[in-house]
């Protein structure tokens, strides 16, 4: 299944039916009189957060939806057919946005969340409803209102509660196939990873759900690479795991690059709670693990981890900081309203 966390979306509700003129007309009946129905109200567009899905895939297929419109009334005082429901089932945790990508029309972040997108137009009155003591034979009836056509974007925002940031090469698919059940491409080249990851994380009988975010390079915030196309993702993380290369000649560069490219794609992005950790220690010797970790730590204001994917050292002591600092965040949120993007 190809991941999608971008698309563009018509959506169009139902127009209402057409109030009915009729009059009453029945053998031995002296007196008739209007008996015109009104008319179906028209079908409206909802979005709702479905589990079970992980990307906006099934919308590059499909970008129109239109729901039906009402029936028109008819005689006997007998009302229009009301027009189908249309439900776009999205993933939890899409934002859906106006045709100018930057105002947010809902946010979708609970299982079951409902939002209404286009209203359908009511059914229009049929000429039983003007009756009146005046006007005892009203030849007219109304018109059902139109339906509201627009255009939304859907924008996806994977909810995990820690995120993977580095360089490429760094290691970050490598620690999430060694402490979870996902199994991203792992390769010795660049930008193997090209969608993001989730994988289900255990540590001590507790799980948290992790994200691997694609490699961010120098310039990406001004689209070199892969661009920040994918850091949306770590947006409602709490907390993020950056990686360095250790076998790279210049970890405190490599580390101020990634942090340099986070403040530029959003100042929230630079603020959020930050755990560093040197990779790949299976590949050094011990005298260029300590001179390494040594320039790392000199840069980062923080606690430092060493950690190898392959041998699975330091990673225990990794996930329990992780896990601590993401119980920290949800005590935050429960205190007070969390930062939306």
């Amino acid at each position: 299944m190809k991941f999608l966390d971008l698309c563009k979306v018509y959506i169009r509700s139902g127009g209402g039916g057409s109030g009915c003129v009729s009059f009453r007309r029945e053998k031995f009946i002296e007196f008739g009189g209007p008996d015109g129905g009104d008319g179906g109200k028209g079908g409206s567009v909802w979005a709702e957060a479905v589990e079970g899905l992980n990307t906006l895939i099934d919308f590059r297929y499909q970008q129109h939806f239109f729901a039906k419109s009402g029936q028109p009334g008819m005689g006997s005082q007998r009302t229009g057919k009301t027009g189908d429901d249309i439900v776009l089932k999205v993933p939890v945790g899409t934002e859906i946005l106006d045709e100018d990508e930057e105002t947010v029309i809902a946010d979708l972040t609970t299982v079951g969340q409902r939002v209404l997108l286009a209203k359908g137009g009511n059914g229009g009155w049929g000429n039983l409803q003007f009756k009146s003591s005046t006007n005892r034979a009203p030849s007219r009836a109304n018109s059902g209102q139109e339906g509201v056509e627009r255009t939304i974007w859907l924008r996806l925002k994977l909810i995990a509660d820690a995120g993977l940031v580095g360089l490429p090469n760094a290691g970050k698919s490598t620690f999430l196939a060694s402490v979870s059940n996902a199994r991203p491409k792992i390769a010795d080249y660049p930008f193997t990873t090209l969608v993001p990851n989730l994988g289900v994380v255990g540590i001590d009988g507790h799980e948290f759900v992790m994200a691997d975010i694609p490699g961010l390079i120098e310039g990406a915030s001004e689209g070199a690479g892969l661009g920040t196309q994918f850091l949306a993702h770590v947006e409602r993380c709490a907390v993020l795991l950056h990686l360095v290369d250790g076998t790279s000649e210049t970890v405190a560069e490599d580390y101020q690059t990634i942090v340099t490219e986070l403040e530029a794609y959003a100042e929230e992005l630079g603020d959020k709670p930050r755990i560093t950790a040197l990779t790949k220690i299976d590949a050094l010797d011990p005298e260029t693990l300590e001179e390494r970790f040594a320039e790392l730590a000199s840069v980062v204001d923080g606690e430092v981890f060493a950690i190898s994917g392959v041998s699975n050292q330091g990673m225990p002591d990794v996930l329990r900081r992780l896990y601590a600092q993401i119980l920290e965040g949800r005590v935050v949120v429960e205190d007070e309203a969390p930062w939306q993007p």
